[in-house]
């Protein structure tokens, strides 16, 4: 028996040196911070031109409301062209702001009127273009001494097939909206989705906005939407909360974009959606702005529909 314990911790010594002396240092070099040119802009059927510029920030930077605002731009010159139009778009800033037009420029930019009204933010929108179906619109942008270039095309829009409000059976005067819609045959069809209350500035989005035909090409079908500003109504209760109300008017904005445009925002919303989770797997967000920016230029055919939630 003592031989064997003898021998035993022998080998675990034995054992544990060749681990040791097979353990090697890794060095990872981690990129330092470069600063890049962050593009949100888009142009859609009837509106013009609508450019915010910011710039990437530290991954080791403070995150909060001011660092968010401070990192956007003003002073750049931003031009769009039609082929035929040539515009240098108008800079515009919220502290500047035509009356009445507070909330809808809050909504755009993902803001509360008190915070645009007291940290002013600088954007940039054409008083001589307005979007054409089937149209090609051209987007340049000069800041700090670079240029950088995208295009984007209005496509045809796509009118839904029906719009009805259909109740939950657990809870009798709440529900979602739903749409039926004919895709048409050839692929790579990509949509948006938004929604307000027809008294309501501006529109938001539900949980994923953005879908293409992949699984549905060529097909008719019914689908479901949420009601996301619920989850920001103090006066709705948990239960309640991603549901229509009876009795509801609402406003659905449904768009077309360029698979293009399409691939962006679903790799965007896949990141976000995947934030903090170590085992999603990484996700690269493409461009279509030149010369190393990120962001996107993105052309909208939006069609409208007023849905009265009743059965």
């Amino acid at each position: 028996m003592k031989t064997f314990l003898k021998y035993s911790f022998f080998a675990l010594v034995s054992s544990l040196a060749i681990l040791v002396s097979c353990t090697k240092e890794v060095k990872i070099d981690i990129p330092g911070y470069k600063e890049q040119l962050v593009v949100d802009g888009f142009i859609e059927t009837g509106s013009p031109a609508f450019v915010l510029l910011s710039k990437t920030n530290n991954i080791y930077a403070g995150t909060n409301i001011q660092n968010y605002i401070d990192g956007f731009i003003s002073g750049a010159t931003v031009i769009v062209s039609d082929g035929t139009i040539t515009d240098t778009l108008l800079e515009v800033c919220t502290n500047n702001l035509p009356q009445g037009t507070e909330e809808t420029v809050a909504g755009l930019l993902g803001l509360s009127v008190d915070q645009i009204l007291a940290s002013p933010i600088c954007f940039y929108v054409s008083d001589q273009i307005t979007g054409e179906v089937g149209k090609t619109y051209s987007l340049k942008i000069i800041n700090g001494g670079k240029t950088y270039e995208a295009q984007s095309t209005i496509l045809a829009p796509k009118q839904l097939d029906s719009l009805y409000w259909k109740p939950e059976a657990s809870l009798p005067n709440f529900g979602f909206s739903w749409a039926k819609l004919t895709d048409a045959p050839q692929g790579g069809n990509a949509y948006k989705w938004e929604v307000k209350y027809v008294s309501s500035p501006g529109f938001s989005k539900p949980f994923n906005p953005f879908t293409d035909d992949r699984f549905y090409n060529g097909l008719s079908f019914d689908f479901a939407y949420e009601n996301p500003m619920s989850f920001n109504d103090p006066n709705v209760t948990d239960e309640q909360r991603g549901y229509y109300k009876l009795g509801d008017t609402i406003v659905v904005k449904f768009s077309t974009l360029g698979q293009k445009e399409f691939q962006f925002y679903e790799k965007k919303y896949n990141q976000i959606y995947s934030a903090g989770n170590p085992f999603a797997t990484p996700v690269n967000v493409p461009s279509n702005i030149s010369n190393g920016a990120l962001g996107i230029w993105t052309a909208f055919s939006p069609t409208f529909d007023t849905l009265i939630c009743l059965p």
